[in-house]
């Protein structure tokens, strides 16, 4: 009997609960013995030329190493030209020339938080004291924040360029697109600048020795931090080993490494000795990347009886001090805009702007979020127009059963859904008819504390990388144990279980027996990592094609030792044997036929590069109630289907959706990542910046729904963002309804006591 599909525990926990995690900073390895400690310093304005820097007073203070600059940056190769705007299917590339993101900072900078200087010492307290010492001299620039003062260009981060807007794509608006419409509705929604705050922050370490750069990094995707290691410094990547150790997070925000990672990678070759840097959470506040930062403008038309017929969707993507994705989080955004509707006609349009604050990049989600949000948000609009029940407009216009595949508008052919039934799924299991019963009878009696009800409806893309692949090798030793080697990187997703249950459901080797490794480009040269959701559907697959290939030798090898056909073996799963078909007695274990492989040994390894993105999807309810005189907002229930096709294991599944739910809450309610005109963080550290808690949540009520994929041999989809993208418009929509009865139309994110205070009163101002 296959495990697979049944509720197995995770096996990471126990050494994680007990020992405990072994991060970066943790590691006491030989190669770090007596390693040094990297202080960076870093620019305390968001906008200026540098004029001097000294640092003669910090190289003399105790326990400094040395005081590195720009000045001493004499030995890398020059940055790659611009490789220009098309990639992947349209996909932009990431942008270099004219736009590059320099190592430290040369003449400029362009974000508070961007790295000057660093400073190593012997210790990281004596890093703080001597990193204080270093004195630079900035004249001030006018500070270019929000897509309006970069659009206006009045201060310009690229001089060269000539413009703050890196990126312009789409079609201008059609006059015609509309005409058919009897309602439309427009209006400009802002989502808000995020910070990932993963548990852990960044982290590396680094030794040269011998010719060889080892570097331990705090990352999702080794072998794509060895390739940008060897990039920027013209190496071959053999001579580069990456070790990702235990991982505490990271949201896409770790996938690689940065420029901060590099430099002291380049540091621990031009002092000749092994370096260690953890950043604080002040500095992972300031200068990891953050995330979302899209001002969208959404405009739906359509009929009285709810048909959509028409929606436009313009962005302003905010891509930070340096555009490092380019254009593609916005374009994501265009390609999912539809989301899970079947419309006619749809438009999108976007602008990248640069903006004097810390760069954007992948957090969980990636563009995702933002369509999901968008169409979400427009969706209720249209609704609250033509007086009709959001539940009933979505009913209306999803894409049926029967349409897929699906060709979207916007480019993407959704694989497989049943949309309305998860719709239905929700709508019943919350007891929706009841919910807006109590929701009327409270509007009826004027109290105080209303109830808000909001839907999202969402259909995402994972994998969409998925031509890139990703690698397994499987090897069965002698003993009868097995080892997993896999391209696909684990930071609390549960892979060392996932990737057990693989074998043990098709060799019976138990769980237990399996040993999985990950993270280390010495063991794994060829792999991916992990983001975008693609690990169970590519990694996973690659793992089971390798077992198919071990049983298939397995089988070969029995024969031989049982001195019988092929044809006539059969392997018991339970028992984990190789046996006579019909006589259990003449059977043979994994271990003695590993032993009969001898010295080639009993190993496949497999790189998946046939897979195909897939498009899981879902509909969230979050029941909120709203304080009419305060304006406070508390989600009360959170009923979700999140259907990733065929589910592996419900516990994992649950824990993602779990996490992301939590996340997606977050964004509607309180998380915001602030600067002021000046370009300073007004929400730099924890105290301001905040994140949600186990306080503020209700548990989830996660209904069940399985529609496999039908593109690969597991029928799974990605399942990490889909909590994230279905629960903030649903958040956001339901703390909108409990005071729509009021003239409230739009509340911004995140829905904080004020915000929605301030809607109430200028709602009866209005009045």
């Amino acid at each position: 009997m296959s495990i697979l599909g049944t509720r197995v525990v995770r096996t990471e926990d126990p050494r994680l609960l007990t020992a405990g995690g072994v991060y970066v900073d943790d590691l006491r390895v030989p190669e770090l013995e007596g390693a040094a400690r990297v202080t960076f310093v870093r620019s305390p304005i968001a906008h200026a030329t540098i004029t001097g820097i000294d640092v003669s007073a910090a190289r003399q203070a105790p326990g400094v190493v040395a005081v590195l600059t720009v000045a001493d940056l004499d030995d890398l190769p020059p940055p790659p030209d611009d490789p220009g705007m098309s990639g992947t299917e349209g996909a932009p590339l990431p942008m270099g020339g004219a736009w590059s993101e320099p190592l430290l900072a040369v003449d400029r900078v362009r974000f508070v938080g961007e790295p000057v200087a660093m400073v190593i010492t012997s210790d990281r307290y004596q890093g703080e004291d001597a990193a204080e010492l270093v004195s630079v001299d900035y004249e001030p620039l006018p500070a270019v924040v929000g897509p309006d003062a970069a659009i206006a260009g009045s201060s310009l981060l690229f001089p060269p360029t000539g413009t703050n807007v890196a990126v312009a794509t789409g079609a201008p608006a059609e006059p015609s697109t509309f005409a058919d419409c009897e309602v439309v509705v427009e209006h400009t929604i802002s989502n808000q600048r995020l910070a990932p705050v993963p548990m852990e922050g960044r982290a590396v370490a680094a030794q040269w020795a011998d010719g060889k750069l080892t570097v331990w990094a705090s990352t999702q995707n080794a072998q794509i931090s060895r390739f940008i290691l060897a990039g920027a410094f013209g190496l071959d990547p053999a001579s580069i080993r990456v070790v990702a150790p235990d991982v505490g997070g990271g949201f896409g925000a770790k996938i690689g490494v940065d420029r901060d990672a590099l430099l002291v990678a380049w540091a621990a070759k031009h002092t000749g000795t092994p370096l260690r840097w953890a950043e604080t959470r002040s500095e992972n506040l300031l200068a990891m990347t953050h995330g979302r930062a899209q001002r969208q403008v959404v405009k739906i038309g359509g009929t009285r009886d709810g048909r959509i017929l028409a929606y436009r969707l313009e962005i302003v993507q905010d891509t930070g001090a340096y555009p490092r994705m380019g254009g593609f989080l916005p374009f994501l955004t265009s390609l999912m805009a539809a989301g899970p509707y079947d419309i006619a006609k749809v438009e999108t349009a976007y602008r990248v702007i640069v903006t004097n604050t810390a760069p954007i990049s992948a957090y969980r989600g990636a563009g995702r979020p933002e369509a999901t949000a968008a169409i979400e948000r427009a969706v209720d609009l249209f609704a609250a127009e033509i007086g009709m029940d959001p539940a009933e407009v979505r009913r209306i216009n999803l894409v049926p059963a029967d349409k897929f595949p699906y060709s979207s508008p916007c480019g993407a052919v959704y694989d497989t859904g049943a949309y309305v039934e998860a719709l239905d799924k929700v709508l019943a299991g919350s007891g929706y008819a009841e919910l807006r019963a109590e929701q009327a009878r409270r509007r009826q009696r004027g109290d105080v504390v209303q109830l808000g009800l909001g839907l999202a409806s969402y259909v995402e893309i994972t994998a969409a990388d998925a031509a890139g692949g990703e690698t397994a090798r499987l090897d069965v030793h002698d003993d009868g144990t097995a080892t997993v080697y896999t391209g696909s990187s684990a930071h609390g997703q549960g892979h060392h279980t996932a990737w057990a249950m693989l074998v043990q459901s098709e060799l019976g080797i138990d769980m237990e027996r399996v040993t999985v490794i990950h993270g280390d480009t010495d063991l794994i040269p060829l792999g991916v990592g992990t983001y975008a959701s693609r690990s169970l559907q590519l990694g996973g697959v690659a793992v089971q094609k390798a077992a198919v290939d071990v049983k298939e030798q397995g089988r070969r090898l029995a024969a031989e030792l049982l001195e019988a056909s092929e044809s006539d073996l059969e392997l018991d799963i339970e028992r984990g044997t190789w046996q006579v078909r019909g006589d259990p007695e003449a059977s043979r274990t994994w271990a003695q036929v590993a032993r009969q492989a001898g010295d080639a040994g009993l190993t496949a390894s497999v790189n998946y590069t046939e897979g195909q993105p897939t498009f899981p999807f879902g509909t969230h309810l979050a029941v909120t109630e709203v304080d009419t005189e305060t304006g406070k907002a508390r989600l009360i229930r959170h009923v979700t289907v999140d259907d990733a096709g065929t589910v592996l294991n419900p516990v994992l599944a649950e824990g993602q959706r779990h996490g992301g739910i939590a996340q997606g809450v977050a964004q509607a309610l309180l998380e915001e990542m602030v600067y002021d005109a000046d370009g300073n963080p007004v929400t730099g550290t924890l105290v301001d910046y905040a994140i949600i808690t186990a306080a503020e949540l209700p548990s989830f009520e996660l209904l069940d729904s399985e529609t496999p994929a039908t593109i690969n041999p597991l029928g799974a989809k990605g399942i990490g963002e889909a909590g994230t993208i279905g629960a903030t418009p649903a958040t956001q929509n339901s703390i909108i309804d409990a005071v729509s009865h009021l003239g409230v139309r739009h509340i911004d994110m995140p829905a904080t006591p004020e915000r929605v205070w301030a809607a109430i009163t200028a709602a009866r101002e209005s009045q």
